[in-house]
């Protein structure tokens, strides 16, 4: 199933309505749905590289959209619609573990490694940001950053690079996701040590 909602996906790309798909993906994806917007970004951004940096901003502000759906998800309507799509995901032990470790700097940590790398999933750290009510200022700067960062990066590089680039992000992703989580707690522990 999840390989018939991957392709399905992946076919958007190529439509000449795939901003709009993207946008919705990209908003979904924060709070609800499985594959990442990186499955329409990449192959919208290599095909019409003139348009990197607007697919970029509308996959930022669509991502940063849809977090804040997740937070008010999270916040407002738990028992009712979060908990049963953390259920239906397989993702709720994840969730009790993650809210078992929850204080605002936990939260500002998962919240910029979760935008940038996917660890833990987005929509996870938007729900629990609003369960734990989370100052959501902080929760929409987080996500600014944290999304704009990855969606602008990967624009620059696919737009320098091209299909090698994406060639490599496919095949190294989840190292080089786990090197930004390294380099992201390492700082971390470095502000609580000096703090």
């Amino acid at each position: 199933m999840f390989r018939k909602l991957y392709d399905w996906t992946l076919r958007w790309a190529g439509s000449r309505h795939a901003p709009v798909a993207m946008g919705t993906v990209s908003f979904v994806e924060s709070s609800v749905f499985p594959i990442p917007a990186d499955v329409l970004f990449i192959p919208m951004v290599l095909a019409k590289p003139d348009q990197a940096w607007r697919f970029a901003l509308i996959a930022t502000v669509t991502s940063v959209l849809g977090g804040v759906f997740g937070w008010m998800i999270g916040h407002y309507a738990f028992d009712l619609v979060a908990a049963p799509l953390l259920e239906f995901y397989g993702k709720m032990a994840a969730f009790d573990a993650l809210k078992s470790q929850t204080g605002d700097t936990a939260i500002l940590v998962m919240l910029v490694t979760s935008g940038l790398t996917h660890l833990p999933p987005m929509k996870v750290v938007t729900i629990l940001s609003g369960l734990v009510s989370f100052d959501l200022k902080w929760f929409i700067l987080s996500a600014i950053v944290a999304r704009g960062g990855r969606f602008y990066l990967l624009a620059y590089l696919l737009q320098r690079y091209g299909q090698a680039m994406a060639v490599f992000i496919e095949k190294r992703m989840a190292l080089i996701g786990l090197a930004v989580l390294g380099l992201v707690v390492l700082v971390w522990v470095g502000l609580k040590v000096m703090g």
